[in-house]
């Protein structure tokens, strides 16, 4: 059973952007209390709704919901919550001024978490995103963002953190920003979690998975993935047979590796996506020819067994290719907690 570790203190948090849950997971088994999670889709809310009954799920835009008094909305007193979480989508802004702050992020959805940050004023917050956002628009974006911050009385840390090094047997990259009130700089150090010394691998995770809903290859691919070797790709089948299926694609430059490409249990996967069959981002089952079910993919991420995701099958894929990979939130919310509990 998926508990919270034992702690002395609990400390509140409040969710926005909340997808299926994997961040929300993380920062609850590091010991913090979530009041409240705010999900746009439908499907992502009913998972969180369904699997924790007692946790404040708002289904609605976060545009309808940043510019109301948010003190009075959740309770709080200004400074009182610990800690604010959450990833926005990344956009590109309008850099109406040329001081780059809370003005020119107008129109896109970090707006709205800043707007959270500036109302609330906890203690604390987290933020995480892909690593693209560090090159986004020229690196544009991200400076924004982190202008931002500071505008709102926050110094901030960042860092690339690679969820393989945090017991999660997948590679994939998310840039995680840290910020601490200014009043509470001297009282409050944040570390970023320290690498596991064993990175696992498919094997370690895909053992005795529940059976779950999944989607196939057509017959014509999975005929062409039967001549992929575990943890081979297009290159490693006939030379004809690969040409007739890349088409246009052959002619590309680059290596190309994920088309066509198989998983060995000897790996970690590549980062879990939203769909299982893109064609260039290919993550074949290691024995079987076909994709990895939605279970399977939920293991990768590290969700509990337990934990069930509403919708039908696409929307199912999405919302795991979407999460936060749970351990990996859990170490990072694990860092936040010591800092809040030493202050």
């Amino acid at each position: 059973m998926w508990s919270a570790i034992d702690m002395k203190q609990s400390f509140k948090t409040i969710e926005l952007f909340a997808g299926a849950g994997g961040l929300a997971l993380g920062v609850e088994k590091a010991g913090f209390d979530t009041i409240a999670l705010i999900e746009i889709d439908k499907d992502a809310a009913d998972t969180l709704k369904f699997n924790r009954p007692n946790w404040n799920v708002i289904n609605d835009d976060i545009a309808n919901i940043s510019d109301k008094d948010l003190l009075k909305l959740f309770n709080l007193k200004c400074g009182e919550l610990d800690m604010l979480s959450g990833g926005s989508p990344c956009q590109s802004f309008s850099y109406a001024g040329k001081r780059l702050g809370l003005d020119d992020a107008r129109g896109t959805l970090f707006y709205h978490y800043a707007l959270f940050l500036k109302k609330l004023q906890p203690k604390t917050f987290l933020f995480e995103n892909v690593k693209g956002l560090l090159t986004h628009d020229k690196g544009k974006t991200y400076k924004t963002i982190c202008s931002v911050f500071e505008e709102c009385g926050y110094i901030i840390d960042k860092k690339v953190l690679n969820a393989w090094d945090y017991g999660n047997a997948q590679k994939r990259e998310r840039l995680i920003t840290v910020g601490v009130r200014k009043d509470l700089s001297d009282k409050i150090k944040i570390n970023f979690p320290k690498p596991h010394e064993y990175k696992p691998v498919l094997k370690d995770v895909l053992t005795d998975v529940p059976k779950s809903k999944g989607i196939q290859y057509s017959e014509y691919k999975r005929k062409i993935f039967e001549l992929v070797p575990p943890g081979g790709y297009w290159r490693d089948i006939p030379e004809e047979i690969a040409k007739e299926y890349m088409k246009s694609c052959w002619n590309m430059e680059g290596g190309r590796t994920g088309i066509l490409r198989r998983m060995s249990m000897n790996e970690p996967s590549l980062a879990v996506l939203t769909s299982p069959t893109q064609k260039q981002t290919e993550r074949c089952h290691p024995f079987e020819a076909r994709p990895f079910t939605v279970r399977e993919n939920a293991r990768i991420q590290s969700f509990p067994d337990e934990w069930q995701f509403c919708g039908n099958v696409g929307s199912q894929y999405r919302q795991v290719g979407n999460a936060v990979p749970v351990n990996l939130a859990y170490d990072i919310a694990r860092e936040i907690y010591k800092g809040l509990e030493n202050m």
